[in-house]
């Protein structure tokens, strides 16, 4: 059968090369159910409710805070070593369409512990509308993505095996999702160490969380504790700090739907 060629866009080649630096993250997952009652509950009685990918950054954020080992990268060079990173740098998977196809950029979220959710949630959404060379985090990837191949094995190889390099390039976690399209888990993959997913609300008031990690750097019963800890986060610290946002007249009911970054 005989086709036609097709170049390969900025974007997809970005995610060429991300994948390439995924491929050699020894990952596992954990998926769990948690309970986000009482933030939703909270959530709808707010006028301008912020994304659940905000929601989800500043948590992990904040759970990350008191457990050093989630803000741990593992790197090769000088010498194989675990780097502590002082503050949280997260990666937020924006989906966005740029000359009619769709694409995913990654815009960086910095210290999101210490940033009110509502500016963190204004970072994000602005990502999504902003034009590409306004966001610095799409400047800098799409530079490197732009460089000719050997040159741009040559950047991901430093910036996936120096400490400081791999935390501007990836950050110690991820946080992605598709429940804006529907239900389902999702699986990705990541050059980072930390890797968060969510799906959809249910209808009892549950959201279905995968948490993928670098087997390198940590062992299964962190990630379970992780994620209750994530789960007390999300009823508390974030639950009350939206409370305390000032209501909408018409407090909207609680119920189950898709979510949105």
């Amino acid at each position: 059968m005989r086709g036609k060629f097709r170049r390969i866009s900025l974007p997809r080649r970005l995610v060429a090369d991300l994948m390439y630096a995924s491929a050699g993250v020894p990952f596992v997952s954990l998926t769990r159910s948690l309970n986000v009652r009482t933030l939703v509950e909270a959530r709808a009685r707010v006028a301008q409710a912020p994304g659940w990918a905000s929601i989800f950054v500043k948590a992990f954020a904040l759970v990350a805070k008191t457990e050093p080992t989630l803000r741990t990268l593992h790197v090769k060079w000088p010498w194989p070593c675990l780097y502590e990173l002082p503050c949280s740098v997260g990666m937020v998977a924006i989906a966005r369409v740029e000359k009619g196809e769709e694409c995913v950029l990654f815009e960086r979220v910095r210290g999101a512990d210490k940033m009110a959710l509502g500016d963190v949630d204004a970072l994000i959404r602005r990502a999504k509308t902003a034009p590409l060379h306004e966001i610095p985090s799409f400047r800098k990837i799409l530079c490197v993505t732009r460089l000719p191949f050997p040159l741009r094995r040559l950047a991901w190889a430093i910036g996936m095996n120096f400490g400081r390099q791999r935390a501007n390039f990836c950050g110690n976690f991820g946080v992605t999702s598709v429940a804006a399209y529907g239900p389902g888990e999702l699986h990705a993959l990541s050059p980072g160490p930390f890797l968060l997913s969510y799906g959809v609300i249910k209808p009892d008031l549950t959201v279905d969380v995968v948490l993928r990690w670098d087997h390198l750097v940590c062992d299964a019963a962190l990630i379970a504790k992780t994620l209750t800890r994530l789960e007390q986060v999300l009823g508390g610290e974030i639950a009350a700090e939206l409370g305390a946002i000032r209501p909408q007249a018409d407090a909207r009911p609680v119920r189950a739907v898709g979510t949105r970054l």
